[in-house]
């Protein structure tokens, strides 16, 4: 029976680590889909507040130019991916890529999603840790004590 895998996607080597574990040790009968959240900037950008800081004012359409660029990076990762899975032979109608505007948290989302019906959600594992992902957790280790439904594999 074929699996239904999610492989969470940003625009990082950690998340192509993912996509090429699962193009080598998985068959290419399982339906994989290449899963990123995103940051919600839209409202933000198009907000035109006199309560927003006079800096932030000067400073909005540079912050929205690099929020679309990275979506857009993203955008080419999930491409990216998606062509190495076919390489690997998967068939291209097994392969979905979608994208969700971050609603709680990336972990959370990426768990919720994996809720609908996903056998086994794969995520590629940060090299090295900072300050923030000590104190707070890396995204990895919040999906895996979230996930209670499906099981996660954690690429090294």
């Amino acid at each position: 029976m074929a699996e239904r895998i999610m492989i969470a996607m940003d625009d990082s080597e950690n998340a192509i680590r993912a996509v090429s574990y699962v193009a080598t040790h998985f068959r290419p009968d399982n339906a994989v889909t290449l899963f990123s959240v995103v940051a919600d900037t839209a409202g933000l950008c198009d907000m035109n507040s006199p309560e927003l800081t006079p800096f932030f004012k000067a400073q909005q359409s540079s912050f929205c130019q690099l929020e679309d660029k990275k979506r857009n990076l993203i955008q080419e990762a999930c491409l990216r991916a998606k062509a190495m899975l076919v390489e690997a032979g998967w068939d291209d109608s097994l392969i979905q890529i979608r994208t969700e505007v971050k609603r709680k948290s990336v972990a959370h989302d990426i768990v919720r999603e994996a809720d609908l019906g996903f056998n086994l959600i794969v995520l590629g594992k940060r090299g090295v840790a900072g300050i923030r992902d000590f104190f707070l957790g890396s995204t990895s280790q919040k999906v895996i004590q979230l996930a209670k439904e499906t099981s996660v594999l954690v690429v090294n």
